[in-house]
């Protein structure tokens, strides 16, 4: 194996060396990335190099001086090299440094790709905003247009089709001319009842070509049509060929590109979060480490995501991403306060007919009286959503006042596109993110639509 597949193999090796991505989900230090790149921990490997040594250094072999015999002391070591001197301060000391970390860098596109294959997940993502009309394959067709778009294979078909409908076997309508007794007019109407579409006046200008002494020769047209075969158009076709095909303007049309809509794929993720006194760190750590990574995967899926984070305890109020997750109130809770504002933000801001819209939302499922029967879970049903989600945080069990959760599942336990995850330590967060974006093959949007 050469040096260049020795380095080849070392890279592998350090990637592989990456944490899993799932236990970077559900333990590792989320702070260090931001919402366009995800930084997972890797040890680093240092790769294969050469090391040349420096020159006039001394020591044995340096060609300084004469080589020492066996046996013969080479002098007391020189500081630095490894001795237990009394400089305490020199650099190198054991024990000083730690294993040398670096972070393995991906985008939200990869980090999207490698949870799909992680966890199995399936979303395809579907465009609403139409940004652009583009011409397609030629496939409509027009009355009018430039010659250089004149479909002449459909002209050509529908001349043939004329053709072949129109032609007649002139040579048996001239033996029914041999007829004894019959008349230009009796052979017309013979050749109608025979359904041959020939002309009278074609008949009429034929007639006189036949010779006298031929007239007669049959003495009824029965006797003719016993006598003599019919060959019907595509048999002549085959025997003679066509010398001219009967095209007309009315069969000319022209190929016209289809129009079609390139959309893009807008996505707008509300992310909504109790700040209430019961809230407290290890709650807050968890709703963290499960909407950090949801807010990555979507960004990685659509063309264009936009985040709507808003924290609440009895009111709601919008903040910035790095609020979010470290605001805290002293407060009581009325989660359908966060609900209002996240509608009106999404109806000014977000129709339903352009974006995606994601509503999740987090607490640890403790809520006024009534306020979730009677408000909240009335204005999911009046928010059109891809999928509604409630993530309740509750470390140790659930509190026997925390009933958000219970009462959000029962309500919607015949809509597959809302979903209630419980996360009560971090093992459980992959669970939790698979249930909120797994595809529902009967997923029906949440308000209704």
């Amino acid at each position: 194996m050469g040096l260049r597949e020795d380095l080849e193999r070392f890279r592998e090796i350090g990637e592989e060396r990456r944490q899993d991505l799932q236990d970077f989900i559900r333990y590792g230090d989320l702070s260090g990335s931001d919402s366009d790149r995800v930084e997972i921990p890797i040890k680093v490997v240092d790769l294969p190099e050469f090391t040349y040594d420096r020159l006039d250094r001394g020591g044995v072999g340096q060609g300084q001086g004469d080589t020492p015999d066996v046996g013969q002391p080479i002098g007391e070591p020189e500081p630095g090299d490894g001795d237990d001197g009394d400089d305490g301060d020199e650099e190198g000391e054991p024990g000083e440094e730690g294993g040398e970390h670096g972070h393995y860098e991906m985008d939200p596109e990869e980090f999207a790709e490698e949870l799909d294959e992680a966890l199995g997940l399936d979303l395809e993502p579907k465009g609403k905003e139409v940004v652009e009309e583009i011409e397609g394959d030629f496939t409509d067709v027009t009355r009018t247009g430039p010659n250089s778009t004149l479909d002449f294979e459909r002209l050509f078909k529908q001349g043939l089709k004329r053709k072949l409908a129109t032609d007649f076997d002139e040579r048996f309508v001239r033996e029914a001319m041999r007829v004894d007794g019959e008349t230009p007019q009796s052979v017309y109407r013979w050749c109608r009842e025979k359904r041959i579409l020939v002309s009278l006046s074609w008949i009429e200008s034929e007639w006189d070509e036949i010779p006298d002494d031929e007239r007669g020769r049959w003495d009824s047209f029965a006797e003719m049509e016993e006598s003599v075969d019919r060959d019907n158009a595509a048999q002549r076709i085959r025997r003679e060929g066509i010398e001219q095909i009967p095209f007309r303007r009315d069969d000319e049309r022209y190929r016209h590109p289809e129009i079609e809509e390139k959309k893009r794929k807008n996505v707008v993720v509300v992310n909504i979060r109790d700040v209430s006194g019961s809230m407290r760190e290890t709650k807050r750590e968890l709703v963290e480490r499960t909407f950090t990574p949801l807010d990555w995967y979507l960004q990685g899926k659509y063309d264009n995501a936009e985040f709507v984070y808003i924290a609440h305890d009895a009111d709601a109020w919008e903040v910035d991403r790095e609020e979010f997750f470290g605001i805290r109130s002293g407060g009581g809770t009325r989660i359908s306060s966060a609900y209002e504002l996240a509608q009106e933000i999404l109806e000014e801001a977000y129709p339903w007919s352009e974006w995606n819209r994601y509503v999740f939302a987090a607490g640890d499922s403790e809520n006024s009286s009534n306020d979730t029967t009677e408000n909240v879970i009335p204005l999911m049903r009046g928010i059109d959503a891809n999928r509604h989600a409630y993530v309740e945080t509750q470390p140790g069990g659930t509190a026997i006042n925390a009933t958000h959760a219970e009462e959000v599942e029962r309500a919607f336990n015949d809509t597959d596109d809302v979903v209630v995850a419980s996360v009560g330590a971090p093992e459980d967060v992959t669970d939790a993110i698979y249930e909120i974006l797994r595809s529902r093959s009967t997923a029906t949007p949440a308000g209704g639509s």
